[in-house]
């Protein structure tokens, strides 16, 4: 066991010799650049246009959106493309689609209980209480009895005369509307809130939701209902028949779709590309404005360093902004030979949470490895969840590790707290995964204001904005730049993630046998963590812009070698438990 140990130090101080001296310099050369060039409050003031807005695909604000973003890239010296992305060296264009449905949007609501002066909701001070896709009611607005129906499953509402009546039920308002419009009720009121986002508290706030569209002549409508307004109602009806009042004006209207890519193309390999995606649609501040405006900055930085030529990327960086994962996943299937050349994707969605507000913590998602099978020790699910992966859904690769190594050296000098989860899916990461390219999440959770409309500009803080933009553009920059040394120090940084691993692995393991776990399955948890990295330590082969070289050939064998010997050195130490 000691010749083991004593051949591991002699890899890792191979493995940290000259590459550290020559290459570390340039990665720690863009945070200088970045941390100068990255204005927060122009983040900032992006987000505050675009949280004004009620934003899905199509609709008023989605679409103000886009022509926002426009100018911000054509004040940053992006051309608008005539012939494609080929006219120069930063360029953009605006896609346009029919949909398929109209689009909606809301304007205002109010629901009043019959005899109370005052609504119990309204949207001035509740905006998502629209249900997405609700019709207007007539201008007096519509007045009937309410109808409880308790968690309104069909055999709840089995027998009940609901012709007429609003229908009011503790479940989502979709779940509600599907099964009481058809009995021809007026409309519902549904509740639906996670435990996350602490209702009893926070007992104004709403979570958008939509019902089902139907068509413009027999469209019904669906109000989300508050904690507050839920109880409220319960309340009179515990004294009785209780009659409200639902005013609705609402937009239903065709329209076309919009996405907006801006390009800052390679000079050597321009079909290699590193992808940033923020999607739009969604009304809070958080979700997704920040994405929104920290990429739009990050556009603009990228801009000004390549005219001032303090960067100059060999591949391609894009800056997608559209509709989420249909944007996204549209980008890569309408175009198989681009797709071929998308080597990382990067998704930004709620990015800049004020987390002493919220209660979040920046994360990034991990693509699938094993910490999905064996969630254990400092790995954890957030409150969105996620389901336990198979060994087959694995996907090795160095993108974690690298992502969240440029994340901590951000962090290194303040006070920003970078953590990550596994893999939960959800976001613009996932069409990436799907089609088999490196893709990752940059996120917070748990979010006790997620999806609701306490969601404003006040949960935003500027600064995180600024360490997520920082650590994306450096991400970016380094792969999309890369050289032999540059590869061979990211081979560096991998291999000690993969020994830390190990060795944290090996402790949880040791533990749980301990325990009474047995040492097979312990030892094969191991196996698998090292399987996972000889994956992605083969997979750097492809970060030097130039193409592979002996010295970063023998590197990643030589780190492979040494992960092997330090998962048998472990595993012989589990066996002899």
């Amino acid at each position: 066991m000691k010749k083991c140990v004593f051949i591991n130090l002699l890899l890792l101080c191979f493995l940290y010799s000259d590459a550290q001296k020559t290459a570390a310099p340039i990665i720690d050369n863009y945070y200088t650049i970045l941390r100068k060039s990255f204005n927060e409050n122009n983040a900032y003031n992006t987000v505050g246009f675009v949280e004004k807005y009620w934003r899905i695909a199509g609709n008023t604000g989605f679409n103000e959106t886009i022509y926002h973003i426009e100018n911000i890239l054509k004040q940053a010296g992006y051309v608008k493309e005539v012939k494609g992305e080929t006219d120069g060296p930063l360029t953009y264009r605006i896609e346009t689609r029919k949909m398929r449905r109209p689009t909606w949007e809301p304007v205002s609501s109010s629901l009043t209980i019959v005899g109370e002066k005052e609504p119990i909701l309204q949207s001035s001070s509740n905006r998502n209480m629209i249900a997405i896709n609700s019709a207007s009611t007539p201008a007096e607005g519509e007045t009937a009895e309410i109808v409880y129906v308790g968690k309104g499953s069909r055999a709840e509402l089995e027998g009940k005369d609901l012709k007429g009546k609003i229908v009011f039920g503790e479940t989502s308002v979709g779940t509600l509307f599907n099964n009481a419009i058809r009995k021809g009720a007026l409309g519902v009121l549904g509740y639906s809130m996670p435990k996350y986002t602490q209702p009893e508290k926070n007992s104004h706030s709403i979570q958008f939701q939509n019902i089902s569209y139907q068509d413009s002549v027999k469209q019904k409508w669906g109000i989300v209902l508050s904690y507050d307004a839920k109880e409220k109602l319960k309340a009179a009806l515990a004294k009785g028949m209780v009659r409200v009042t639902v005013k609705v004006e609402s937009k239903i209207f065709t329209s076309d779709e919009l996405t907006i890519i801006a390009n800052a193309r390679g000079t050597m390999k321009p079909d290699e590309r590193f992808v940033f995606s923020a999607h739009i649609q969604e009304p809070g501040a958080n979700d997704n404005a920040t994405g929104v405006g920290t990429l739009a900055e990050m556009a603009r930085v990228t801009a000004g360093l390549i005219k001032e030529k303090k960067y100059s990327p060999q591949r391609t960086i894009t800056f997608l902004w559209g509709d989420e994962i249909i944007s996204t996943g549209r980008y890569i299937r309408d175009d198989s030979v681009r797709a071929k050349g998308i080597k990382w994707g990067l998704s930004l969605d709620m990015v800049g949470e004020d987390i002493t507000k919220t209660g979040g913590s920046f994360l990034i998602e991990k693509m699938p490895d094993p910490s999905a099978i064996w969630t254990r020790g400092n790995d954890k699910h957030t409150e969105w969840g996620g389901d336990v992966l198979k060994e087959s859904d694995m996907f090795p690769h160095y993108f974690n590790d690298f992502l969240l190594n440029r994340c901590r050296q951000q962090a290194k000098d303040n006070d920003w707290v970078v953590n990550a989860n596994p893999f939960e899916g959800g976001s613009d990461h996932t069409p990436f995964l799907q089609a088999k390219i490196p893709g990752l999440l940059m996120w917070h959770f748990t979010d006790v204001f997620y999806h609701t409309d306490a969601d404003r500009l006040n949960m935003v803080s500027a600064k995180e904005m600024k360490n997520v933009g920082v650590s994306a553009l450096a991400a970016a920059y380094t792969l999309c730049a890369a050289n032999e040394n540059t590869s061979l120090a990211l081979i560096d940084e991998v291999t000690k993630n993969a020994i830390d691993r190990l060795q944290v692995e090996f402790t949880l393991s040791n533990e749980a046998i301990q325990k009474g776990a047995a040492p097979e399955k312990e030892k094969h948890i191991l196996e698998v963590w090292n399987n996972w990295y000889q994956g992605a330590l083969a997979r750097m082969i492809d970060i030097n812009t130039a193409g592979t070289t002996d010295k970063i050939t023998k590197k990643i064998d030589a780190a492979k070698q040494m992960i092997s010997n330090k998962m048998l050195e472990l595993t012989v130490t589990l066996a002899a438990k």
